[in-house]
């Protein structure tokens, strides 16, 4: 059991859609948003937020930085 609960915020108007948070998520937990954004991308959500351990992967491969991690203590 995870000491930690994470949850992602995105800002889905910088959000292009590579996609790269889902696939580096370790708990598949990460997933494109079936609405777009005013660029006309699907950005990244996290649907279950109860799952997150707040590793920060998807934080750390964004290549446009509109991944924030935020963990706390069970």
């Amino acid at each position: 059991m995870a000491k930690y609960r994470g949850v992602i915020e995105v800002d889905t108007e910088r959000c292009k859609g590579c996609n790269l948070c889902a696939v580096a998520c370790p708990l598949h937990l990460i997933e494109l948003s079936t609405r777009v954004n005013h660029h006309g991308y699907n950005y990244a959500v996290q649907p279950d937020q109860t799952q997150c351990n707040g590793c920060s992967t998807c934080g750390i491969v964004c290549p446009d930085g509109c991944i924030t991690v935020y963990r706390a203590e069970k």
